[in-house]
């Protein structure tokens, strides 16, 4: 008799009860030691107590952002939200010394609106959006003896500090060569082992996942090489050869790409080039002889060429574009008041706006007892209204139960530790476990709850792990309110603006390589120029681009993709048109790496903002029905694009699989028009 399968828990709870996994960053751990704890001490011995309470404060938040990756990628994900938080402190400071309850109740509503609009925009937007909201509730609601503009100069400090433990302490990466090299070798060489990896899985089903990896992989390492520099490009020659390489590795992703496409197997031998390519990358030494591969198909001749375009790469050492994309101030404020922005926008307003005003409720009916701080139930919902840092119902019950497990260890510790001293030992150990419990929000919380209560201690306020308990389940109660509210527009306007930008970039990429198939067949001299993108030339660029293989796009395919599948508006599609037709040869395939990798970029930020949608309470996951299986399609079209690509290059037609299965997916995409709405950001067109 067989044992009854075990309960499956909801995803909602799932999602709360599931932690990431891997290796201690003991290099994060040690920045987090020197942190928030030395800063603390200094600014004690120093007479400045509460202004070493901010820096010790802003150090914290800088390390929960120290995450792993480059130095050069650390500037922006650290400096952003930390300069924000400087804004943000000011404003709290000055709004809640000079105005009553209520103006400051509207004014940090406000001030919350706009930090949702701009959270939509990436991950480091919504850091600063988190930033500005939690240190305008500190300025606001922590009174300090300090004018406003020393608590943000307090707070760079902080900041800073931790951002330079980040730049000038080594890590076992830079350790084994070039120092100003931490993480994009390690970055690039995951590449090519992604390539090797999707070629083995090539004709399995593992296939579809070592895909994705590898789309990760090339994320990650734009990333890693597109931070701030002193200079516009490369200024060294390891680096200019690190971004040849980088550069290099593009043309063998399509081809393993397109490999997987047809789902046959590929032998051994093609992985074995990848891997020696990505050694040679991680010990940057020579590459020596790499072996080709058959080549009997048109992938396999693809990946032999791009193989032999990487020996030259490696031995040339001369840098090359990252392909990344450059989107315009115009992008950014489609996106900050777009549909996902607007409702993003909304929720934290309400919910931080809800927060402040039953926080000084509160203060003024003196439930806080002996101390004037307020700041803790607003910042609190901020954490947990964020909806692309988790789902709604997860982070609420991480985030009580965090907190009165972290509120009953510091009652422990606060009633036997010495006063300043072992609560600033208990701020520094605090510190060095942050990197640690970023891997699960119930622990970070436990953490955060532990370290914050012991910094105020030390500034002064009383013991109140209690009140912050009470605190902490008001702003839950308050976020899940909120959270199921009725909001203007249709919902899951986070999923739908994802998945618009993806079918965007689809269309995109799609029309350039349907254009590049002209040039294939008429020649550059005359190829026409696309001048207008409108109904009528979509059709017209599907029937050429598909006519010398036999069957056509249905004449619907073309306009569906472009107002409904995609949701690109037309001036979008003319600008990609007009730019994109007057680039041919070597530039060509160029535009096509850089619209192939925005593809790949936008579909994976929309996968992850359906996989958390997903994981909502039935109220509002339903919202987001169906967005899996338009994501699907998606995939496979931007996966057939990549296989009509190899495929033109090679002989200069489709052949009829191609182009019914183009027709397919073009037809199946015009099907969740619904969801994917009728516009999307306009998207540059990066060379």
């Amino acid at each position: 008799m067989s044992r009854p399968a075990a309960p499956t828990p909801p995803p909602w709870l799932a999602h709360a009860l599931r932690a990431q996994r891997g290796p201690v960053p003991w290099n994060a751990v040690g920045r987090g030691a020197l942190s928030a704890g030395p800063v603390l001490l200094v600014a004690v011995l120093a007479g400045r107590t509460s202004l070493g309470v901010v820096a010790a404060i802003a150090a914290m938040l800088a390390g929960i952002n120290d995450r792993p990756g480059s130095r050069r990628a650390s500037v922006r994900r650290i400096g952003v939200p930390a300069f924000a938080g400087a804004v943000g402190l000011l404003v709290g400071t000055y709004a809640g010394a000079h105005v009553g309850a209520v103006l400051l109740t509207l004014l940090l509503t406000l001030v919350g609106l706009v930090a949702g609009g701009v959270s939509a925009v990436g991950p480091v937007a919504s850091g600063a959006g988190t930033q500005l909201l939690v240190a305008s509730a500190i300025g606001a609601g922590m009174p300090l003896p300090e004018p406003g503009w020393q608590r943000a100069l307090a707070f760079l400090v902080g900041a800073g500090w931790l951002l330079g433990l980040r730049l000038v302490l080594p890590t076992p990466g830079s350790l084994a060569g070039d120092f100003r090299f931490d993480g994009e070798r390690a970055a690039v060489a995951a590449v090519y082992d992604a390539v090797a990896e999707l070629l083995d899985a090539a004709g399995t089903p593992e296939a579809t996942a070592r895909r994705a990896a590898l789309t990760a992989a090339l994320d990650h390492a734009q990333d890693a090489l597109a931070g701030p520099r002193l200079r516009r490009y490369a200024s060294s020659g390891a680096e200019r050869r690190l971004h040849g390489q980088y550069a290099a590795a593009l043309p063998l992703a399509e081809a393993a790409t397109a490999l997987a496409w047809a789902g046959e197997n590929v032998s051994g031998r093609a992985s074995e080039g990848p891997r020696r390519l990505a050694a040679a990358v991680r010990d940057n030494t020579h590459t020596g002889p790499l072996p080709a591969p058959s080549r009997s198909a048109p992938g396999l001749r693809a990946l032999d060429d791009a193989l032999l375009h990487a020996a030259e790469a490696f031995d040339r050492g001369k840098g090359a574009d990252l392909h990344t994309r450059r989107r315009t101030p115009r992008s950014l404020l489609r996106t900050v008041f777009g549909a996902g922005g607007r409702e993003y926008g909304l929720r934290v307003a309400l919910c931080f706006g809800a927060g402040v005003g039953v926080a000084q409720a509160l203060h003024q009916a003196r439930w806080y007892g002996e101390h004037e701080h307020w700041y803790w139930l607003p910042a609190t919902a901020v954490f947990l209204v964020k909806p692309d840092l988790g789902p709604l119902a997860s982070r609420v019950l991480c985030r009580a139960a965090g907190t009165v497990l972290g509120a009953l260890v510091f009652a422990g510790f606060a009633a036997v530790l010495p006063r300043p001293e072992g609560l600033i030992a208990l701020v520094a150990v605090s510190g060095a476990l942050i990197p640690v419990a970023t891997r699960h929000f119930a622990a970070q919380t436990a953490v955060v709850t532990v370290l914050v209560l012991a910094l105020v201690m030390v500034g002064g306020e009383p013991q109140a792990s209690a009140g912050r308990i009470g605190e902490t389940l008001l702003a839950c109660a308050i976020v899940l309110i909120v959270g199921h509210l009725p909001m203007p527009g249709q919902r899951a306007g986070g999923v739908r603006a994802r998945l618009a930008a993806a079918g965007g970039a689809a269309q995109a990429y799609l029309a350039h390589v349907l254009r590049e198939s002209d040039v294939h067949a008429v020649g550059e001299s005359e190829a026409p120029a696309v001048r207008d993108l409108d109904t009528h030339a979509v059709r017209d660029l599907d029937a050429r681009g598909l006519r010398r293989s036999g069957p056509r796009l249905p004449h619907a395919s073309g306009p569906h993709l472009l107002r409904a599948a995609t949701g690109a508006d037309l001036h979008a599609a003319r600008a990609i048109a007009a730019r994109g037709a007057s680039v041919t040869g070597a530039d060509s395939r160029a535009v096509r790496w850089t619209l192939r990798r925005e593809a790949y970029r936008t579909l994976a930020e929309a996968r992850s903002s359906i996989a958390l949608a997903a994981a909502e309470l039935p109220a509002l996951a339903r919202h987001a029905e169906g967005a899996d299986q338009a994501a699907d399609t998606l995939e496979q079209l931007v996966d057939t694009t990549t296989a009509c690509a190899v495929q033109l290059d090679d002989t200069g037609r489709l052949t009829p699989e191609h182009a019914e299965r183009l027709a397919a997916l073009l037809d199946e995409l015009a099907g969740h028009r619904e969801l994917v709405g009728p516009r999307s950001p306009d998207i540059p067109l990066a060379v």
